[in-house]
């Protein structure tokens, strides 16, 4: 994609279909005139009086708890500079995402028009009773730190700049597992910080809180080694200023056993990196390029530790580590400051999930076999589900221990679950699931490529590097399409009913007719039907020139799916092919099954379908727990439609005992733990979450998924086939663009999942 394209997409995602990325949503009901007499007048005047005697009681009765203040003025805006107020919104916009996603924190952001740091200061000052925190974004140095001193002093609510602590907190903890992995002592070790602004120097002043030494450091801004006879420097910078008489980064590297870098790329050659101590420890996080390149620095010294800000390599500083889960803390016990035990409270709680058994959906996701504690994992990946449950509780006790919380808690384990339930609100699945194909792509046929969303899907899922797509349709259709979206890659294009496909199309066809011509298939009708589009492809797949295959986008679901069983058949062992979607709701990814395929199943078919489902489940890093669903509860109902889910569910207890399964229930006691544990307390679900409801028939999955989508827009990833003997995955008639990268993606993963079983196999034999 050129940069006019990438420009002009990254325009049209903040514009349509609502301008910008955050909106506010009521969180009450207000459907009735009742609801509006409660909501304002004249029901409104009861909270505004409570609050009136007693301000804290705004916590009570307003959103003021989980509201943050994103705030800036636009002169440090990442690294484009000074661009003032109006142009940093977008990003102040995008920290409120990160905020909602990460901790289910609700953000405003406020951009304010001065440079003047006593304007700036009292701005701030008259809007902070409407939030329950500051987090200061993007704002110039030297005025920052002055900013964020007398904000913290004269506010009684957490204030935090995360452009200085953030980092400082993320690398803070990778630097002492690194630390730990070398033996070294921090109160020892020779530390290089490469940048003089306020990361730096906020970096620079965690590390002494651990133990560094000042005079074990030297700074460099762009003029060179910050020395104690330097003239001019700001107050800032004198403090971490050297008596050593040097005067540039070649002679700070020697013998030094930590490099940190907050500067511009490429500043550290390699014989500065030969010229450190043994066992170097180098934190390069310069964005988007670090001070020396990764595979560089890795090749020049084997015995390094080496972390960056990019996510394409191991160790990666990434704030997102630590702003909303810190904030998320201090809210939940109404901290009166961000204070620096709160912040080494999180250094310690990240260094320590670093060391802990890490949950296959992490090493899942990045494509590893097991994640452990080493020189290419010194702190936790940003898609690790454990860090809501266990840095806001750490921020939470160091602020109670310090005497600045307000509301202090006193049920942990309680208080662990309510974060865990924070995760439901965000598609941190789907993330996973891009990422994890992205590890290693697959060849995927698109079997309608000349339709234009499919076009714009392939060019997506080659540009991100999640598949390799290889275009089936008219040739000239596609080219025709491929510039009107500028997608100049060079990517295979094959037209099944051109004249240049004829000895592939005479070979496949040769295949097939071996294949069936004892059902009815001649050679004549075997060359006939390799003309069309989704034989073809199939046909590429069976024979290994694709690894998978996505179709369906504009044909019916049963005309596509009767080549694929044709021609490719079920996985061995499999006697039911089925489909499951997933879809992510607020309360997390919930699997349906199943959706597309089996009318009417028997109890046998809805026992095999949930194991498929519970496969696919697995192949996602999380545990499945299914409920087989239907419109009675246990036996309340005879009905041979009742009857049946129950006989499947007795079938699944005797044979898999371990799997978290019941039923027959119906849909509100599935996905309502306290209902079902009320009423039925021996039902193998209680105190479970459940992520998959295992329909009776193809009517109510089918209704059900679509009434979720629609009315609840809630993301769907699927149809999801289960049971085939190669990836082949149908898009539903009519799916979106994003539906469509999604579907890829499972399809790569499909592939490489079964890549890993083939392998298996092979060595088991």
């Amino acid at each position: 994609m050129s940069e006019e394209s990438k420009r002009r997409e990254a325009l049209i995602y903040h514009a349509k279909p609502t301008p910008g990325k955050i909106k506010v949503v009521p969180t009450k009901k207000y459907a009735t005139q009742r609801d509006l007499s409660l909501a304002y007048s004249p029901g409104v005047a009861e909270p505004c009086l409570e609050i009136e005697k007693d301000k804290d009681k705004a916590y009570k009765y307003t959103a003021k708890g989980n509201l943050v203040a994103v705030i800036s003025n636009g002169t440090a805006v990442l690294g484009l500079g000074n661009i003032g107020p109006e142009a940093s919104k977008p990003v102040m916009e995008g920290k409120g995402l990160l905020f909602k996603i990460f901790a289910d924190i609700d953000v405003f952001d406020i951009e304010v028009d001065t440079e003047n740091v006593d304007e700036f200061i009292e701005t701030v000052k008259k809007i902070a009773p409407t939030f329950g925190g500051i987090n200061l974004e993007d704002i110039k140095a030297p005025g920052a730190f002055e900013i964020e001193r007398r904000l913290k002093e004269e506010l009684d609510i957490p204030v935090m700049h995360d452009d200085q602590h953030g980092t400082a907190i993320i690398s803070a903890a990778a630097l002492l597992n690194a630390l730990e992995l070398t033996e070294k002592k921090i109160d020892e070790v020779k530390i290089v910080i490469s940048g003089a602004g306020a990361a730096a120097i906020s970096c620079s002043r965690l590390y002494q809180a651990f133990g560094a030494k000042r005079e074990n450091m030297v700074m460099l801004d762009s003029k060179g080694v910050i020395r104690d006879d330097r003239p001019d420097l700001s107050k800032e910078k004198a403090e971490f200023a050297t008596h050593r008489k040097i005067d540039t980064l070649d002679e700070a590297m020697k013998d030094s056993d930590v490099f940190i870098g907050l500067s511009m790329a490429n500043v550290l050659s390699p014989e500065m990196l030969l010229s450190m101590a043994k066992d170097p420890i180098v934190f390069a996080m310069a964005n988007p390029d670090p001070e020396i390149k990764y595979d560089l620095a890795i090749k020049t010294r084997k015995d390094i530790i080496m972390a960056t800000g990019r996510s394409d390599h191991p160790n990666q500083v990434n704030n997102v580590l630590g702003f909303p889960f810190i904030f998320r803390g201090a809210l939940d016990v109404r901290a009166t400051k961000i204070n620096e035990a709160m912040k080494m409270a999180a250094v310690e709680a990240l260094a320590r999930l670093a060391k802990e058994p890490v949950p296959e959906q992490v090493n899942i996701a990045y494509g590893e076999t097991r994640l452990t504690f080493g020189r290419d994992y010194i702190i936790p990946k940003p898609f690790d589900p454990r860090l809501i449950a266990e840095v806001p509780p750490a921020v939470a006790k160091a602020a109670m221990d310090s005497g600045i919380a307000k509301m202090p808690i006193t049920d942990w384990e309680k208080y662990k679950d309510s974060l865990l339930e924070r995760l439901g609100s965000d598609n941190k699945l789907v993330r996973l699931l891009l990422n994890r194909a992205k590890l290693d792509p697959k060849r995927v046929v698109f079997a309608e490529a000349d339709q234009l969303d499919v076009l714009k899907a392939a060019q997506i899922v080659y540009e991100e590097g999640i598949a390799y797509p290889i275009l089936l349709g008219r040739k000239d259709d596609i080219e025709r399409l491929k510039a009107e979206i500028e997608f100049d890659a060079d990517v295979p294009i094959i037209d099944p009913k051109s004249d240049e496909e004829e000895a592939r199309k005479n070979e496949y066809a040769k295949v097939y007719w071996q294949q069936r011509k004892r059902r009815g298939v001649t050679y004549y009708s075997a060359q006939k039907l390799m003309r069309e589009r989704n034989y073809f492809a199939a046909m590429m797949v069976n024979e290994g020139d694709a690894d998978a295959l996505i179709s369906g986008y504009s044909r019916s679901y049963p005309s596509v799916v009767k080549p694929m069983l044709e021609l490719i058949g079920m996985a061995k062992g499999s006697t039911r092919v089925a489909t499951t979607n997933l879809m992510m709701t607020k309360r997390g990814p919930l699997f349906l099954s199943d959706t597309s395929i089996n009318i009417d199943p028997n109890a046998k078919d809805l026992a095999k379908i949930t194991q498929m489902t519970a496969k696919v489940i697995k192949m996602f890093g999380l545990d499945p727990v299914l409920a087989m669903v239907s419109y009675s509860n246990f036996g309340s109902s005879e009905n041979e439609r009742a009857s049946k889910v129950r006989e499947a569910v007795s079938y699944l207890h005797r044979h898999y005992p371990d799997m978290h399964v019941d039923g027959e229930l119906q849909t509100d006691f599935a996905l309502n733990d306290e209902m079902l544990r009320e009423k039925f307390p021996f039902s193998k679900l209680v105190g479970k979450k459940v992520n998959a409801l295992i329909f009776p028939n193809l009517d109510s999955a089918n209704i059900t998924y679509k009434l979720l989508k629609e009315l609840h827009e809630a993301d769907s990833i699927g149809p999801i086939m289960m049971g085939m003997r190669k990836p082949v995955h149908i898009l539903q008639l009519g799916a979106s663009v994003d539906e469509i990268v999604n579907m890829t993606a499972i399809s790569v993963i499909d592939a490489q999942q079964k890549e890993k079983w083939d392998i298996e196999n092979k060595t088991s034999k």
